[in-house]
């Protein structure tokens, strides 16, 4: 009984969680601190033992003994429990209504929204949206990049840090990155809203925005982003946002020497070689690498 004595203290805060860890290094005490928190939630009379004991000694015997109930410990914790299990599934059914996605470094994943919308994200991007309001307002938050097939209907809004884009039925890809932003129309129009800059954007057309500056673009034919097809494209755009890239879509990071990484590359890369990769990004900029692990250096030729 002197474990569950001292986990009844525990509980009673006569003794602190290290102590109790401390003594009992093998038990797993994630359950417990669970019904703790809970249980503290909860107004539970205190009962005074000691002079619940005395009183039970001066009673008159001569009556009908009264029942005496012990405490059944692993009972409570069964009900402890259930209280637990209870309260969390509510807050998710009642409160939690946001639905969440993810991606790692190399991975997409594609998914519907519930008015049958397609999102394909790409690698190492989040975007999350409320599910109950969805049909009344469909607005969701990325970070990173997608690529969007919107259904017609009500507005549809993409947030990011750098900016806000509205449709109600088009195809379009946002890409939100550090210092960089940048939002392609590939079918129907786009509105792009960047702090004070709003931009209708038609098929073809490009806002980008780097270090907070919008810079032109030239227009493209295609009829979706090249990253669909395992492959990243790049027009006149900073090598720092193409080793950003690079760094997305393998497991790898890219340090420059005597480089400069603000040179514009036009060109890609696949997602399929790393080494191939590399080399399209470094030859054309009479540049060359040296992988050391997940470690990458690019350099001059003069500089080795």
């Amino acid at each position: 009984m002197s474990k569950e004595n001292d986990i009844l203290k525990w509980f009673d805060g006569e003794i602190s969680t290290e102590d109790i860890k401390t003594r009992y290094p093998d038990e797993d005490f994630s359950t417990l601190e669970k019904t703790a928190f809970y249980a503290k939630q909860l107004e539970v009379p205190k009962i005074d033992v000691e002079r619940a004991l005395a009183d039970f000694k001066n009673r008159n015997f001569k009556k009908e003994e009264p029942k005496v109930i012990p405490l059944n410990f692993k009972s409570f914790l069964k009900i402890a429990a259930a209280v637990v299990v209870l309260l969390t599934s509510s807050y998710f059914v009642f409160f939690n209504n946001t639905k969440s996605f993810s991606t790692e470094i190399a991975q997409t994943e594609i998914f519907n929204l519930p008015d049958n919308s397609e999102v394909i994200l790409n690698a190492q991007s989040k975007l999350s949206y409320n599910k109950k309001q969805w049909k009344t307002n469909r607005t969701l938050d990325l970070d990173g990049e997608a690529f969007f097939k919107v259904t017609k209907g009500e507005k549809f809004s993409v947030i990011t840090d750098a900016g806000v884009v509205q449709v109600l039925g088009t195809q379009f890809n946002v890409k939100e990155r550090d210092n960089y932003f940048e939002v392609q129309c590939f079918e129907g129009s786009v509105r792009v809203t960047s702090g004070m800059n709003t931009n209708i954007l038609k098929p073809g057309k490009t806002f980008r925005m780097m270090d907070g500056k919008v810079i032109e673009v030239k227009d493209f034919n295609a009829t979706s982003p090249s990253w669909l097809a395992q492959e990243s494209t790049f027009d006149e755009v900073p090598l720092w946002q193409v080793i950003d890239e690079l760094e997305h879509q393998y497991d790898i990071k890219i340090s420059v020497k005597n480089v400069d990484a603000s040179v514009l590359y036009s060109g890609g890369f696949t997602h399929a070689d790393i080494n191939v990769a590399l080399k399209s990004v470094t030859i054309p900029l009479k540049l060359s690498y040296k992988i050391n692990g997940k470690t990458v250096e690019f350099y001059n030729y003069e500089s080795n």
